[in-house]
């Protein structure tokens, strides 16, 4: 449908939300069989993310649901968004990673961000702490060293099978990720398309800093944001209600709950939604991208011609699961994409 987002990859991150009613099995089975459709469709990558200790999320294990994802699909590129390095060891992240290269070879891609366990317990967990994140830029250096023989932390270890391989590395920015990113000379995800201010920011601090380096030899930018299509506006911006009322829930109660029907948040909204919530839960479904198809293209369009990018990652998190299908079928048509098989 527009012929300026010719050329611009789109792609899919799937973070495994769980529904009521509905167990967290269910919902990793929902990503597995999102990710064969993303690939009919047309995306260019299906990638799954990590959060740990989250009622509401089921995708605690990146590299292992991506082999889920690689095993069930033949296509698309399959990542992670992402791996947050602070919370392992990067020679674990390499091993990981090479395992998975060498299962599934050319459709591999490295996502990794610089978040540590999001409370006090879960870091414990993880042995990690806050500070972990300081480090960041160090552990990418050497994740990179395990693939290419060069880290010098370790120099009798070798990462079998990572060592040699070439597995595409991403950085996904928060914080001073965009400036990690440019330093080491790595393609760059950053989100989301509401802050437009900082992204644009960081975007040009990303594109003024880069270093050519052996994995990329120029910038290339990623903007990752949520995006819900369907029939009507109106019927867009209820796609987005489960996600807002669980975001307002957690800022108000501290627990990530489950995916709730928009007919149970509009009750709750008339009922016993407190103002503190209702507050949360307005700034949630405001400023997202949502539409019709000709809508959404032309959000589309102004964020790509914005920022440079050269790939849109899409998001999009919503109780029904047909709606949520639809709502990937018409933005691939939307941005024209290419079904495979035809």
């Amino acid at each position: 449908m527009s012929t300026f987002l010719d050329g611009i990859r789109f792609s899919v991150l799937d973070r495994s939300r769980t529904r009521e009613g509905e167990d967290a099995p269910q919902a990793l089975r929902d990503t597995v069989r999102l990710a064969q459709e993303a690939e009919a469709l047309g995306y260019h990558r299906f990638w799954v993310s990590e959060h740990h200790g989250v009622p509401g999320v089921a995708g605690s294990a990146p590299t292992v649901l991506a082999a889920a994802v690689a095993a069930a699909t033949s296509a698309v590129r399959v990542g992670t968004g992402g791996v947050m390095l602070p919370n392992h060891r990067p020679l674990v992240v390499a091993e990981q990673f090479g395992v998975l290269e060498a299962l599934f070879p050319g459709r591999i891609d490295m996502g990794v961000g610089r978040s540590v366990g999001f409370t006090d317990g879960i870091r414990r967990a993880l042995g990690r702490a806050k500070e972990d994140a300081d480090r960041f830029a160090e552990q990418l250096a050497e994740l990179l060293g395990w693939f290419t023989g060069e880290q010098t932390a370790h120099p009798q270890v070798h990462a079998r099978p990572a060592e040699g391989l070439r597995v595409p590395p991403f950085v996904l920015a928060t914080g001073e990720g965009a400036g990690i990113a440019a330093a080491a000379g790595l393609p760059l995800v950053i989100g989301d398309l509401r802050r437009r201010d900082r992204l644009l920011a960081a975007v040009d601090t990303y594109r003024t800093a880069f270093r050519p380096s052996p994995w990329a030899a120029e910038p290339y930018v990623v903007v990752a944001g949520t995006v819900a299509v369907a029939a009507t506006e109106a019927e867009a911006r209820r796609l987005l209600m489960p996600e807002a009322w669980s975001l307002a829930y957690s800022r108000t109660r501290g627990v990530f709950p489950p995916l709730a029907a928009p007919e149970r948040i509009e009750e709750l909204a008339m009922t016993s939604m407190t103002e503190k919530q209702r507050g949360f839960y307005e700034s949630g479904l405001d400023g997202h991208l949502h539409g019709t198809e000709e809508q959404v293209a032309e959000g589309l369009e102004r964020a790509v011609k914005e920022t440079g990018a050269q790939e849109v990652l899409v998001t999009t998190s919503t109780y029904d699961r047909t709606a949520l299908s639809d709502s990937y079928r018409r933005l691939a048509r939307a941005v024209g994409l290419t079904p495979r098989g035809v």
